[in-house]
């Protein structure tokens, strides 16, 4: 499959990236390892985790997922030489985590990176991001801190999460000024339920050669069609973040699209990533699997190729995001 260059830097991704928020969490350590072996012997490379991930879920405080990555790693020989790995520093990791500590400052940047590698069971991380904007570090503190990294060898370039237009193209300045790593790609939450990307962000990364790897491109789940009301998604890991959706321009939203996955054979999670790796500038579309059968399920969508019709529907469907 074609490979998608992320940013200008040397790295080339599938456009399919496997999330690993779910690793350690809704999808325990056996499955996970399973979910890993079947995304690699289908030929894809792209992980994506986070150093935080999962502390938000009960009796968890954040590593769990880089630890199991990290335990694949070690129990499957060669298979690191075969992923390109991403991880994320920022959050608020807590105290209970051992790695007490937020945002973007040089000291905290290096030492969580340490972290992360030692849970990771690697000695590099290839795409290391800022996971959320710390307006209280001066933007050349961050980026010095990656420079030392990436001249140590612990990290291949670096991107950005969750920034506005402004900051970006500010960080993007004191890049190019101070002849400092620029922020190579960037994740924003993304799909056809959230569009709000589109607005000034896309444009700025199109015209900056800024890779776009974005997150949430199944509205967490919502755009799988599995939720159709309120009763079906109570109880459920996503419950409050599904709610939102769950309106009449929604429901309008999930019309059209069952519509054109009956058109195409596909399943609407199918169609709703192949919608965004279809869409100028996009380098790779984030979804997170917790069995194979939906891993297989979402893989189709990198060779599922919507028609100009479908397309035009959906934008018209999604136009502005389905919110209020």
């Amino acid at each position: 499959m074609d490979k998608r260059r992320i940013g200008r830097s040397d790295l080339r991704v599938a456009p399919f990236c496997l999330g690993g928020n779910v690793f350690g969490w809704t999808a325990d350590e056996a499955t996970s390892f399973a979910i890993l072996d079947r995304f690699v012997e289908r030929g894809f490379d792209f992980v994506d985790t986070a150093n935080v991930y999962s502390r938000w879920a009960p009796g968890h405080q954040g590593g769990e997922s880089e630890t199991v990555i990290g335990k694949w790693f070690a129990a499957r020989p060669g298979a690191r030489e075969k992923i390109v790995l991403a991880t994320k520093v920022g959050m608020d990791m807590g105290q209970e985590s051992g790695e007490p500590g937020k945002g973007l400052s040089a000291r905290h940047i290096e030492e969580a990176c340490e972290a992360s590698l030692r849970r990771l069971q690697t000695d590099r991380i290839d795409l290391y991001q800022s996971h959320t904007d710390d307006a209280e570090v001066p933007l050349e503190e961050t980026l010095r801190a990656y420079d030392r990294l990436i001249a140590a060898g612990k990290v291949g370039a670096i991107g950005a999460s969750n920034y506005d237009a402004k900051r970006l193209a500010e960080a993007l300045k004191v890049s190019a000024t101070s002849g400092l790593p620029r922020y190579e790609c960037l994740q924003p939450d993304y799909s056809l339920a959230e569009r709000g990307f589109e607005a000034e962000l896309a444009p700025l990364c199109r015209a900056e050669e800024i890779g776009v790897i974005g997150y949430f491109s199944l509205a967490a789940g919502f755009l799988t069609g599995k939720y159709r009301s309120a009763q079906d998604a109570a109880g459920r890991a996503r419950e409050n973040r599904v709610a939102k959706y769950l309106t009449p321009r929604g429901f309008a939203l999930l019309d059209v699209l069952d519509s054109v996955a009956r058109d195409h054979g596909a399943t609407q999670a199918q169609v709703s990533l192949a919608w965004i790796i279809a869409r100028p500038g996009i380098t790779a579309s984030i979804a997170s699997a917790t069995s194979v059968a939906q891993l297989d399920d979402l893989l189709g969508a990198a060779d599922l190729r919507l028609s100009a019709d479908a397309i035009a529907r959906l934008d018209a469907a999604s136009a502005g995001g389905i919110q209020g």
